[in-house]
């Protein structure tokens, strides 16, 4: 059966027990000669050691054991769960203290990510609802015009119901873009890898980007220029790394210097080849660098908002170029223009079957 006594309890039954081999010794030990004097004097030192060691055993770690309990329950069995034999080691209490100062800072670290996360959510919450309101309101204007007017003339009814029109193609690009950062986050989409010349595709890219570089007066550039002619092999989805260099070359056109220049810069090593996307534009301050990636984040609201575009390009290139197991960087500073960039497998070298040899 055993006994559940508690702390004060068992710090009278030790006192008790001190005292009792105390007296003994004062009373009987004058009584002894010297060497059983000293004998007992050793002995009573020991058992005073032993109780004294059992009371800490008894009061301060048993204390312990049961603050460990309490601090497993609390974190759901995320620390591992600790022997009575470990702590018995030395400095047990030195070892609580880190051990409930790391669980508070982990905790502190939790509290912390999730307020900003509730801040990111209410920002996306705003947004999606701006951005959706935009066209909805702007098609509605344009259709309730010409129901409301029937004096309306035909030409007029067909410039209004192109503009809606545009604007209802504005809003599915907007949903189509929600659906796909949602796939890719999730990990929905899958990457088909597949050998293609990546120079071929930027050439392809720009030659698609054409007019929209002319309407600012915006030169496109391979570099270096003999790769043009060359090719350069990459493995990866295709379809996917062409829309992350739409993305990025569409958004140096916008966002860089009219009359400027936008170039996609290809080098290689002996497994990778490095494609950076660089603008002359007027630059990214430090303070935006960690929120470039986030939906819906615009550093200048009025100006990208005039430029077109959802908003989440940016985002859905970082989600494509993480399938890859890259990492889609930015280098850019105010007045030296932006460089995206971000890295691509080679395909393995094929090995020569080997022919079997003729006999004569």
């Amino acid at each position: 059966m055993k006994l559940n006594l508690s702390s004060r309890t068992i710090a009278i039954l030790i006192s008790m027990l001190v005292a009792g081999v105390l007296t003994a010794l004062a009373v009987y030990a004058p009584q002894m000669e010297f060497r059983e004097a000293f004998l007992t004097a050793g002995i009573t030192v020991a058992a005073c050691f032993l109780l004294v060691y059992l009371s800490f055993e008894a009061l301060i770690f048993r204390e312990i054991n049961t603050i460990y309990s309490g601090l497993e329950m609390i974190k759901r069995k995320e620390l591992r769960k600790l022997s009575n034999k470990f702590l018995f080691r030395p400095e047990p209490l030195k070892r609580l203290r880190d051990e409930i100062l790391q669980m508070a800072a982990r905790k502190q670290q939790e509290i912390d990510e999730l307020k900003r996360l509730q801040v990111l959510r209410r920002e996306f919450l705003a947004d999606v609802s701006h951005e959706l309101k935009t066209p909805i309101f702007a098609a509605q204007g344009f259709v309730h015009t010409i129901l409301d007017d029937d004096e309306i003339d035909e030409v007029t009814q067909r410039k209004f119901l192109s503009k809606a029109a545009s604007s209802l193609d504005a809003l599915n690009d907007l949903v189509q873009d929600l659906v796909t950062i949602s796939q890719l986050e999730k990990g929905v989409v899958q990457m088909r890898r597949q050998r293609f010349n990546v120079v071929q595709l930027v050439l392809d890219i720009f030659e698609q980007l054409e007019l929209t570089a002319a309407q600012r007066s915006v030169t496109l550039e391979l570099l270096p220029p003999t790769l043009a002619d060359a090719e350069l092999l990459v493995l990866a989805d295709r379809n996917r790394i062409r829309q992350v260099l739409i993305n990025l070359i569409d958004n140096g056109i916008k966002y860089g210097q009219e009359k400027g220049h936008v170039s996609v810069h290809l080098s290689e090593t002996a497994k990778t080849v490095r494609i950076a996307v660089h603008n002359d534009g007027e630059g990214i301050a430090k303070q935006h660098h960690h929120r470039v990636f986030e939906r819906f984040y615009r550093i200048e609201k009025s100006r990208s908002r005039n430029s077109g575009g959802t908003g989440l390009g940016l985002a859905i290139s970082k989600h494509i170029v993480e399938g890859h197991k890259s990492v889609l960087r930015l280098h850019s500073e105010p007045g030296q223009g932006t460089t995206f960039e971000f890295k691509l497998p080679k395909p393995k070298l094929r090995r020569p079957v080997k022919q079997p040899e003729q006999v004569d």
